[in-house]
C-alpha cells in the first residue's frame, strides 16, 4: 500500500486530494460509459468518492487502489439502476415492453463515427453488458453474479450492444 493511501486512511484529506486527481479521470470515464449520460456519470463520480472517504478504513491494499475504485463505480452504477428500476416499475405499465427502449433517433454522418456517442445511447441494460464485458473485461460469469442477470442474458445482451453498435457505426 502506498503512503499516499496510508495517509489517506489516517483522515489527511490532502492525500485524499491527490488520490482523487490521480484516478477521478478514470473513474469518470467509467461511469460515463456506465451511466451514457455526462450529468448521471458526474453524479456518480462524486458518488464513488464519496464511498471510497467513507470505506478507505477498509481497503487492505491487496489490490491496487484504482482497481478498488473501479469496483466501487459498478457497484454504485449497479446500486443506482436497481433503485432507478423499482421506482420505474412502480411508475411505469410492465405491458409495454418497449417503453424501456430508446427511441429511434436519426443519427447525422459526423456523428455515426462517435463511438462514444454510440455507447452511450444503446439501451440500458446492453450498455452496461458491453461497457463491463467489452470494455472493462468482466466474463458472462462475472457480470451475472455482479448484476443479478443470468449468464445467458448477459451473453444476448453483448450480442445486441454489438449488433446495435455496428448498425450506429456504419
Amino acid at each position: 500500500m502506498t503512503e499516499l493511501v496510508r495517509r489517506a486512511q489516517a483522515g489527511d484529506s490532502d492525500a485524499f486530494a491527490a488520490l482523487y486527481r490521480a484516478h477521478v479521470g478514470k473513474v469518470h470515464a467509467l461511469c460515463l460509459r456506465l451511466a451514457g449520460d455526462a450529468h448521471d456519470a458526474a453524479d456518480l463520480t462524486q458518488d464513488v468518492f464519496i464511498r471510497a472517504w467513507e470505506s478507505l478504513g477498509s481497503f487492505r491494499g491487496e489490490s491496487a487502489l484504482g482497481t478498488w475504485l473501479h469496483r466501487l463505480a459498478v457497484n454504485a452504477f449497479l446500486g443506482t439502476r436497481r433503485a432507478s428500476g423499482r421506482r420505474e416499475r412502480r411508475v411505469v405499465s410492465v405491458a409495454e415492453p418497449g417503453i424501456h427502449e430508446r427511441g429511434g433517433e436519426t443519427v447525422s454522418p459526423g456523428t455515426k463515427l462517435d463511438l462514444e456517442w454510440a455507447i452511450a445511447k444503446l439501451p440500458d441494460g446492453a450498455r452496461m453488458v458491453f461497457v463491463l464485458h467489452d470494455i472493462e473485461g468482466y466474463q458472462h460469469g462475472e457480470i451475472a453474479e455482479m448484476t443479478g442477470i443470468a449468464s445467458g442474458t448477459s451473453k444476448a445482451q453483448l450480442f445486441r450492444a454489438r449488433r446495435l453498435l455496428r448498425e450506429a457505426l456504419e
